[in-house]
């Protein structure tokens, strides 16, 4: 369209400048906030055949319906779409709108993009994991194969430095909105509010925002856009708004196309539209006048130490708040009722997080080995994934068998990819259909795939969903049970109403959701360990469920730890409760559909589970099904047995009668290493020579062997003699002493009671212990008269360490405690002499004890 014949939106006058950068450097980036036209207009003013990727598939629906009617037409003629389940073209479409998510897999078939002249990415300022692969993906085919292929990032912020950097320097067009004012008003709740917990939000914050929208009706005219995080919000504040005087409007992404774009269309009452971020800047939903703002909003954790991924609920950023406040401007003044006080809105972070910081990567990765850069490295991606978040999800596509040793793609890894949903859960669409049953798994897949998902009882889920006719996940159901069926290089979209509608007809679910009262048919071994079921209807439902979420999930397959109790362990290792009066508490086995674990807490809290027993289980998780002969120091002692085990979860557990000798000696020596050497029996002999053979090593260093508890650890394998020994009792019983004479090299081994004698001769002629304890200072405690004649102290370690003498009364009590002999009887003697020879007559009290007789025995008694 000439550019005089497009609405006059504020996009308009920078559009020859936008077609000029793209003429000139070939990729240009486009700044524009939130209803100045950038998203239907910009399109229609370009050459040649236009892509326009949208991150959502509700704002991809809406800009091409919004679009073909400015062109008085109806999508699938000169503009049309391509979404997950939905597709209007023809061979007269000459602008697609597509989700980044259909692009990129665009993208892995032909990157070329063979016919299209533009590629604009819409909302960039987003940073969804699947724009910047798009992103990343065109800069190169741009570098490689297209250098003609035009590219067009757009922002709805004004931070676009870093998109022109990674373009490699591209123009900004810059476009500004005619806005109206719009007024302030800072309502937080009265009382206190919990912060949000996973997917939990505090119900007296979704009260706080009913009453909010209640008073924003009361105070203006126009409709109220009211932002919530998620379509469970969504439905309470819903049903807390009952007898309002106006239409209340849900718009969230699991709704049906229809009901959408009822939500985008101005009605003939006044409306209240609940809404999640999908309304911050990619739609424009008309007639608000006031913005209600719960302040949160619902992203994609990772926790990947523990393979737990979930939605959670976070605050949203300051950015965030601005587009959203800036809906109740595009027509008229307006007004922005925000939940919370400014005090919090100074302490939200400036921008979102890029979803590459948080998210799980599985689905990123396979992308990546399908383009050829297992790594990411050498594409221009505005944030390079986090190391070990990668290395994570492709150590899942290598359990997958998605990707081989090198990250390369495997045949496996292409089929999961064609399926268009994240790997895991294509893994269970693809072997779960052979299992269950194609419509089952395609049931089950849908329900998973969704934040429905997130029920308690996930089979009972599966049962309302049944009931509900939801079009939305019935839809979903055709999808998935046709891309069974489709042939991968076919991107044509089936009708998938009309394709869930023949599948009621030809395999009607029962009425109470079972199929099959026992478990039956025969099973043979697959390709993945898991099995083939014939006829795949042989399980009942809460089993057909269990295997299909377990197929998705493997580490997630758990056991109670405890008859009846709540606490499980997952396969992966991960520990993980039930809430309080969850119906599944004291199922035997689960497989877990959703956990997450908050910071601090020592267990997963388990969100969504399905029952099933242990063949199932085993059958599920057959990759982590592991047969293992374990000799080992566990639990405080020597363990010999062979253990089954599905992952971290023993299942058989048998002990070895006669097991490897060398093994339970390794083993006992684990024991020592992990639990000390208090497990032996130290004898006094064994202590007196450690601390001869500790002193000898701090005094003369090498070869005297260093005898500290580490270093007898590190060395126990060379000096214990563990003979018969097979378990911790039988450890007291090894001869330390004789083990410690072990680490004595021979060229010291006969010199040891020269540098460190046991005892040492005194001058009365009795021998006496040295002792050692501290092995820079060893003692000899003596009594003062057995000293007598004794000029100086005697010296070890070849002379270089005086003893330190503890001179003692005719009691055994320390009387002085000196190294120079000579100057204690000049000069101490005298004064001991004087206190004690009154207390002790009958020994000697000499006044030069440098020539006295030295003597062991007191005077006898005189009759």
């Amino acid at each position: 369209m000439a550019d005089d014949a497009l609405p006059d939106l504020p996009i308009r006058p920078v559009l020859p400048r936008v077609r000029e950068a793209l003429s000139g450097d070939g990729s240009a980036v486009l700044v524009a906030p939130p209803g100045t036209g950038k998203t239907t207009l910009v399109p229609l003013a370009l050459s040649g055949r236009v892509v326009v990727a949208e991150p959502r598939r509700l704002a991809a629906r809406a800009a091409a319906r919004r679009m073909a009617a400015l062109l008085g037409e109806k999508p699938g003629g000169r503009v049309g779409y391509t979404v997950r389940g939905d597709r209007q073209v023809s061979r007269a479409t000459r602008v697609e709108v597509v989700t980044t998510g259909v692009l990129v897999r665009r993208l892995q078939r032909d990157p070329e993009l063979a016919g299209t002249s533009v590629v604009v990415l819409d909302e960039c300022h987003e940073r969804h994991l699947d724009t910047d692969l798009a992103l990343a993906f065109l800069i190169e085919v741009r570098a490689a194969l297209r250098p003609d292929l035009g590219l067009l990032a757009t922002s709805a912020t004004a931070d676009a430095g870093r998109l022109s950097e990674v373009l490699g320097a591209a123009p900004v067009v810059t476009a500004t909105a005619r806005t109206f004012p719009v007024e302030e008003i800072w309502a937080p709740p009265s009382g206190p509010i919990a912060p949000p917990l996973g997917l939990r939000v505090d119900p007296r914050l979704l009260d706080h925002v009913a009453a909010t929208t209640r008073r924003a009706l009361a105070e203006g005219e126009g409709d109220v856009l009211v932002f919530l995080p998620g379509a469970r919000e969504i439905d309470t504040v819903a049903g807390r708004l009952g007898g309002v005087d106006a239409e209340v409007i849900p718009l969230h992404g699991r709704q049906p196309g229809a009901v959408q774009d009822a939500a985008l269309r101005p009605g003939p009452r006044r409306r209240v539209v609940l809404a999640t971020a999908v309304a911050e800047s990619s739609l424009t939903v008309p007639g608000v006048r006031a913005v209600v703002d719960a302040g949160l909003s619902r992203v994609p954790r990772m926790d990947h130490a523990r393979g737990l991924g979930a939605l959670a609920t976070v605050a949203v950023s300051r950015a965030a708040a601005v587009q959203r406040a800036g809906r109740a401007g595009r027509e008229a003044p307006g007004r922005v009722y925000r939940c919370w006080s400014p005090a919090q809105h100074d302490r939200l972070p400036a921008q979102p997080e890029p979803e590459i910081a948080a998210a799980d990567l599985t689905g990123f990765a396979l992308d990546l080995a399908l383009w050829g850069h297992p790594d990411g490295s050498g594409l221009s991606l505005p944030d390079q994934p986090p190391p070990g978040a990668l290395q994570s999800a492709v150590s899942t596509l290598r359990d997958l068998g998605a990707v081989d040793v090198e990250g390369r793609v495997t045949p496996r890894g292409r089929a999961l990819a064609d399926a268009g949903l994240h790997p895991r859960l294509a893994r269970a669409l693809l072997d779960g259909a052979p299992l269950v049953g194609a419509r089952r798994a395609a049931e089950i897949v849908a329900l998973l795939d969704d934040d429905r998902a997130a029920a308690d009882d996930l089979t009972a889920a599966w049962r309302r969903a049944r009931g509900s006719r939801d079009p939305a996940w019935r839809t979903e159901v055709g999808r998935l049970t046709a891309a069974l069926h489709r042939n991968p290089a076919d991107e044509t979209v089936p009708d998938v109403t009309d394709a869930a509608a023949a599948l009621d007809a030809a395999d009607p679910p029962s009425p109470g959701g079972g199929r099959a009262a026992t478990r039956e048919g025969s099973a043979t071994t697959r390709g993945g360990g898991a099995t083939t079921r014939e006829g795949g209807g042989g399980l009942p439902d809460d089993l057909a469920a269990g295997l299909v979420v377990g197929l998705a999930y493997p580490e997630r397959v758990a056991r109670v730890r405890e008859a009846g109790g709540r606490a499980y362990l997952m396969a992966g290792g991960t520990a993980a409760d039930l809430g309080p009066g969850s119906g599944l508490a004291g199922v035997e086995w689960l497989a877990i559909a959703s956990a997450d674990r908050t910071a601090g807490a020592r267990t997963a809290r388990i969100r969504a589970a399905v029952p099933l027993d242990e063949a199932t289980a085993v059958e599920a998780a057959a990759t982590l099904l592991g047969d293992t002969t374990e000799i080992g120091w566990v639990d405080g002692d020597v363990v010999a047995r062979t253990v089954r085990r599905l992952g971290a979860i023993t299942l058989v557990e048998r002990r070895i009668a006669d097991p490897d000798p060398a093994l339970v000696r390794a083993a006992l020596l684990e024991g020592l290493r992990r639990e000390g050497l208090g497990l032996l029996t130290w004898s006094r002999a064994a202590n007196e020579l450690r601390e001869r053979l500790a002193f000898a090593h701090a005094t003369l260093g090498d070869p005297w062997p260093d005898v500290s508890d580490e270093a007898l650890l590190a060395r126990a394998d060379d000096w214990l003699d563990l003979g018969t020994a097979r378990r911790r009792s039988e450890l007291a019983r090894v001869d330390v002493a004789a083990g410690l004479r072990r680490l004595l090299p021979w060229s010291v081994a006969g010199r040891l009671d020269e540098v460190a004698p046991e005892r040492l001769p005194v001058p009365s002629g009795s021998r006496v212990r040295v002792d050692y304890t501290d092995p820079e200072s060893p003692v000899l405690a003596v009594k003062v008269q057995e000293a007598f004649g004794w000029r100086d102290a005697p010296r070890l370690a070849d002379g270089r360490v005086p003893v330190l003498l503890h001179l003692l009364s005719p009691a055994g009590r320390p009387v002085a405690v000196t190294r120079d002999l000579a100057s204690f009887w000049q000069q101490g003697y005298p004064q001991v002499r004087a206190e004690l020879r009154g207390r002790y007559p009958r020994h000697p009290w000499p006044e030069d004890p440098t020539t006295a007789e030295p003597t062991r025995r007191a005077k006898p008694r005189s009759r």
